[in-house]
């Protein structure tokens, strides 16, 4: 078992030079092991975070004595990716968004492993939607996704309980959101609704909104384009849906600069009654954010129109540079580590029970990257070992099979959600903002980075 100490001196270690790594690898030889570098956790991470992997970590070197895992500490970013890729300090395992995906695909920069993928026998069980993103232009599988999720309504129980609302019967619709919301900042004198405005998570936000409305918001031209189609009435419906709730209801606080980290942890303080973001924040919120897990619910975006839920999530992927070796043990530690606890039963009560008793989250609510029966039957598997509050996640729960999945916009996606931050702020800070000309300004400028 490797200490965290061994895995933060590792994630440093991703950052030397090829050559350092070169002779980290010789040495691994020289042991008659295969050394291989997977990526762990982003910087910060929790010591039980740590301490569940490194039980993982044992476990898979059990069963494969040949291979030695080297956890780093690593965060994905687009800025340093081509850096890293040509210097050689990319782990041999890593994870990337699904926005980003098609980016990597189209430049090249990920390992073809179809024939790996449909040797292992589970292609077909994946869902389309979401093995689309791995699938390049030429039919290629490019990585494993391995987790999912869709935007969920995110409600804060004890605030529902205070303004005399019924925490087990949330809205089902934006129009009952919108009432909730203006009697609880009422009641409670707390923002009834707040949503992410900065960082790329506003355009994020107000995309999962116009989906949820009918909109699609890019066009796939099918030879490799896109045309922009942000400017359309569902998107105007959310953004004057927003502008309705700051400006008509004042049920929105004072706070309209909030991202991910700041939003949830405004939430998890009781400061807000309700957001959107990915189902499975509730691990974030709790651990991180220390949120009172008795007061966390969780239900389904509200559909409209032929409306879908927006869903995100990540794949497993190597660098297309490493040699067959190294890619043949990379193949065995994504199966082993992400994919066969959806697929294996003893695997998947061994995951569970290494992260309860490192005192994980189990259970988390998430959008399955496989079929519905596999996804279920799964569940029960684990069910002994899940420790989150379920009973207030049903709204979600038995909601979400019912959705239809959208996916992401593909071109241009983080630069086009910071063109859309700018429609948020400029709703929720001026009374007056013009949404068919900010609407329009934001499809030109829109397309102008789809061109490029």
């Amino acid at each position: 078992m490797k200490s965290s100490r061994r895995i933060a001196i590792a994630g440093l270690a991703a950052l030397a030079m090829a050559g350092s790594l070169a002779a980290c690898s010789q040495a691994a030889e020289d042991d008659g092991k295969l050394e291989l570098r997977v990526a762990t956790f982003p910087p910060g991470a929790d010591q039980a975070a740590y301490d569940a992997f490194a039980e993982q970590e044992k476990q898979f070197e059990e069963a494969n004595p040949d291979i030695d895992i080297v956890g780093l500490e690593y965060e994905w970013t687009a800025p340093t990716f081509a850096a890293q890729l040509a210097g050689g300090s990319l782990p041999d395992v890593f994870t990337v968004p699904f926005t980003d995906s098609k980016t990597l695909l189209e430049n090249d920069q990920l390992m073809d492993v179809t024939d790996e993928v449909k040797e292992l026998g589970y292609a077909d069980k994946f869902n389309p939607i979401i093995l689309e993103e791995v699938t390049g232009s030429d039919g290629a599988i490019y990585g494993f996704p391995r987790q999912a999720y869709a935007n969920g309504l995110h409600y804060n129980r004890d605030l529902f309980e205070q303004a005399g609302l019924d925490p087990d019967s949330p809205p089902t619709t934006w129009e009952e959101v919108r009432e909730a919301a203006k009697t609880i900042a009422e009641k409670t004198g707390k923002a009834g609704y707040a949503t992410m405005t900065s960082g790329n998570t506003g355009g994020w936000q107000l995309s999962v909104q116009a989906v949820s409305r009918g909109a699609t918001l890019q066009e796939d031209n099918g030879d490799g384009t896109y045309t922009s189609t942000i400017d359309n009435d569902a998107t105007k419906a959310a953004l004057e849906f927003l502008h309705d709730l700051r400006w008509e209801d004042d049920s929105m606080g004072a706070t309209f600069d909030l991202d991910w980290g700041s939003i949830n942890q405004e939430f998890a303080a009781g400061n807000i009654g309700m957001y959107t973001t990915g189902s499975d924040v509730y691990t974030a919120l709790v651990r991180d954010f220390g949120m009172a897990p008795d007061n966390y619910g969780l239900t389904v975006i509200p559909l409209e129109d032929g409306g879908k839920v927006l869903g995100g999530g990540d794949i497993a992927v190597m660098p297309p540079t490493i040699d067959d070796a190294t890619k043949a043990a990379a193949v065995k530690w994504i199966d082993w580590y992400y994919m066969q606890k959806l697929l294996n039963e003893d695997a998947a009560v061994a995951d569970a029970k290494a992260l309860s008793e490192s005192d994980q989250a189990v259970g988390t609510p998430l959008l399955p990257v496989l079929d519905q029966e596999t996804y279920l039957e799964s569940q029960e598997w684990i069910k002994d070992y899940v420790n989150v509050p379920l009973d207030q996640m049903t709204g979600f729960t038995e909601g979400i099979f019912e959705q239809t999945p959208a996916g992401e916009i593909k071109g241009q996606t983080q630069p086009i959600y910071a063109l859309m931050d700018n429609l948020v702020q400029a709703v929720l800070t001026d009374q007056n903002a013009d949404v068919d000309a900010l609407l329009a300004q934001v499809d030109v400028d829109a397309q102008a980075l789809l061109d490029e």
